[in-house]
């Protein structure tokens, strides 16, 4: 058996394990991240998928990270330059009507007025309310959920210090905060706007990779999560040069040179644990690594189910596990194209030059949304889907050819578990449904496309490891939050295997690219080891 027993192994290299492995290096162990693709960066990665065009291959923006963590790791001195597009996400229709959230929210409210002097209004009064509520997130992501059992000391603090953030609410936000994290989005937008393409582009956004649909209970309390770390009421824009494995990739070189060891083409096989504790690590090759802790990166099921014997676990444990919702929704379709595409929607706006490197919102209404969640509740793919769209080589000509660019688009929904078929044979008619409703809204498409990559759900699980294709390793609905996630009891980065830890978007606070639930988990397992 190879290695030292200070070493601290990181199973997976992306954004998360990267983080965690970084911080634990800062405190003086030695982490070694085990990656079993060739390149890290977990779903943030750039691959030269055509000869000459290089696609952000899932994940299409790059945030929004935490900037105590750009600032810890010195990510800029490591090569990472973001863009933030002044238009965050418009939102489109087939008949040419658009509305936009820009990063300015008084530049929003001023153009909405345009469409609904109810939604100019109302839109100042809404962003201002998710300032103060995406705080008291924002307190709660960064903090380890409390032992509800045994709470410690630094549990009863943060308690008390989350407690006062909500009394400085007052009454009339604090009624709101109960009242609207229970709330179906749907609900929720129809109070606040008129706007179709307003309320379809905001609920889509609390409901992005999760099986819910606008009028599903609890879908407010998405939105007001990812509130925690962008308080923009669309949601990330940014874009790293590079595409999002430049951000990864800086990742990966401050952690090395923080003293971590990154091994890729390194698939571990097994967690290999001794009376109760672990010992280290197995590779698919045969190789045993010996450490003093593991920290799983990989997604909860995975990490408990196929990389830990069952026979560590109790059976109602593992009966807990198999109960965790991970059954993904989302596909993902890269597109090279002769040209750039154009959006008639976009194309008659004075000001198209500012939204084109922002997200498009296909989806031209709530209803439209809920339809398109509707083929999934059944196990089919939606005929018609929501997508989020970018067009990265607006921002970063470089991705592809002089002249030529790159679509991104998220395609939702698509369940990992279809009721006819399989995705290995209905890969091709989704991707058709997904190019024939995108072309209603760009309707040069069809002869504009080079070269299509279709990731399914499927696919998802078996290229980048996660667990029934879910994007962020499981769903974040209320039953899987915060002192849920992953489990009721196991929601502080540990697990009943001493020594054996998990950092992935599957622990709290999960869901994009925040490095959050890395830098979280780093920061209890340095209190274990010390």
């Amino acid at each position: 058996m190879s290695g030292e027993r200070g070493n601290v192994i990181i199973i997976g290299g992306g954004h998360n394990g990267l983080v965690a492995s970084f911080y634990m290096a800062r405190a003086g162990f030695k982490p070694i991240v085990l990656e079993a693709r060739p390149m890290v960066g977990g779903m943030a990665v750039t691959e030269e998928v055509w000869p000459g065009f290089r696609c952000p291959t899932l994940a299409h923006t790059g945030g929004p990270i935490r900037a105590e963590i750009v600032r810890d790791m010195a990510l800029e001195r490591h090569g990472l330059r973001m863009t933030q597009p002044k238009a965050r996400v418009t939102s489109v229709s087939p008949d040419g009507g658009s509305v936009t959230v820009y990063d300015d929210p008084a530049k929003t409210a001023q153009h909405l007025a345009a469409v609904s002097a109810r939604d100019g209004k109302s839109f100042t009064e809404f962003q201002s309310i998710l300032n103060r509520l995406g705080k008291i997130f924002a307190q709660l992501a960064g903090n380890t959920p409390p032992d509800i059992d045994s709470p410690s000391k630094d549990d009863l603090f943060r308690g008390v210090s989350t407690g006062r953030m909500i009394r400085k609410l007052g009454k009339q936000d604090l009624y709101r905060l109960l009242r609207w994290a229970p709330m179906p989005i749907a609900d929720l937008m129809d109070e606040c706007f008129d706007s179709d393409l307003l309320k379809g582009a905001l609920a889509a956004r609390a409901i992005f990779g999760s099986g819910v649909g606008p009028r599903s209970p609890g879908t407010s309390n998405l939105l007001l999560l990812r509130c925690a770390d962008d308080l923009n009421v669309a949601g990330s824009a940014s874009f790293p040069i590079g595409g999002t494995g430049a951000l990864t990739q800086a990742m990966a070189q401050a952690t090395t040179a923080a003293g971590t060891t990154i091994r890729t083409n390194a698939e571990v096989a097994g967690i290999t644990i001794k009376d109760g504790r672990v010992t280290g690590v197995r590779l698919t090759t045969g190789e045993e690594i010996a450490a003093s802790a593991v920290i799983s990166n990989a997604d909860p099921v995975r990490t408990l189910l196929n990389l830990v014997d069952p026979v560590h676990l109790t059976p109602t444990f593992l009966q807990h596990v198999q109960q965790y919702r991970s059954s993904g929704v989302v596909a993902k379709i890269n597109l090279a194209v002769d040209g750039l595409p154009k959006f008639p929607a976009l194309e008659k706006r004075e000001d198209r030059d500012v939204l084109y490197p922002g997200r498009i919102h296909v989806g031209p209404s709530m209803n439209y949304v809920e339809r398109a969640f509707d083929f999934s509740k059944y196990g089919e793919f939606s005929r018609e889907p929501y997508m989020d769209v970018m067009v990265p080589t607006v921002s970063d000509p470089s991705l592809a050819p002089s002249g030529k660019h790159i679509m991104s688009v998220y395609v939702q929904f698509a369940p990992y578990a279809l009721r006819t078929g399989d995705w290995k044979t209905r890969a091709g008619e989704f991707a058709d449904c997904a190019i024939k409703t995108l072309s209603a809204y760009v309707p040069d498409l069809p002869n504009r496309i080079l070269h299509q990559q279709v990731i399914t759900p499927a696919e998802i699980e078996s290229t980048y490891g996660s667990t029934g294709g879910h994007i962020f390793h499981g769903e974040l609905t209320l039953e899987q939050f915060f002192t849920m996630r992953p489990l009721l009891g196991y929601a502080r980065y540990r697990t009943p295997i001493k020594g054996l830890y998990m950092c992935g978007s599957g622990t709290h606070p999960g869901a994009g690219l925040t490095g959050r639930s890395g830098e979280n988990a780093a920061r209890e397992i340095v209190k274990d080891l010390r």
